[in-house]
């Protein structure tokens, strides 16, 4: 079975979810999600208030070598058994999700396409640009109202780590994509990548 393995990066409530419900919409059960969060270090030895505190939006915070041999098991036809993050509990979860190999595989994270061993199993890397303003905005929705943070919880760690982190090793990636799409909802962008997709499996 051929596999196309596809990257979604792109800053904090840049639309990067969006993007890949939207492929998820088009490919039904072609299409298998990787998100690179769910791969963020156990912690389990470290208490609950230092967990606050590391910096998540540094490379070193995943387990990416984990998610390499993911993608690398899926292509070979073989089932995973995915690790879960819990978000209120800034630890993985002890639960996991079984995925079973498909067509397509969607990687998403804001550093998708960070690590060199990652984005050579990429058939498309995608960066979705937005607005930093919306982006933070977006943000602050999204942890408060899915993540049970609190506002000034959410300020601390955006001005601490997200935003420097951003320019410092998001933002260089945008240079490596093969298409930057300007949000999650660009719908010509959307279409020549879906396009593109249906071209790569005829192959």
């Amino acid at each position: 079975m051929k596999t196309i393995v596809i990257g979604v990066a792109g800053g904090t409530g840049s639309g990067k979810s969006t993007f890949t419900n939207r492929l998820k919409s088009a490919f039904g059960d072609e299409i298998a999600v990787l998100y690179h969060d769910n791969y963020y270090k156990c912690r389990s030895n470290i208490p609950l208030e230092q967990r606050k505190n590391i910096n998540y939006d540094h490379p070193d915070a995943l387990e990416t070598d984990l998610l390499v041999e993911h993608i690398q098991a899926l292509k070979a036809g073989q089932t995973i058994q995915c690790p879960i993050y819990d978000y209120a509990q800034h630890n993985r979860s002890e639960k996991m999700i079984q995925v079973r190999p498909r067509r397509i595989i969607v990687v998403e994270g804001i550093l998708t396409l960070h690590d060199i061993n990652l984005r050579r199993l990429l058939d498309i890397k995608i960066f979705v640009d937005t607005d930093a303003d919306v982006r933070i905005l977006r943000r602050i929705l999204r942890d408060s109202e899915e993540r049970g943070r609190d506002l000034r919880g959410i300020i601390s760690q955006y001005i601490n780590t997200v935003k420097p982190m951003h320019y410092h090793f998001v933002e260089p990636t945008k240079a490596i994509a093969d298409i930057i799409i300007n949000s999650g909802m660009n719908d010509v962008a959307f279409d020549m990548v879906e396009t593109k997709i249906r071209a790569l499996l005829q192959e």
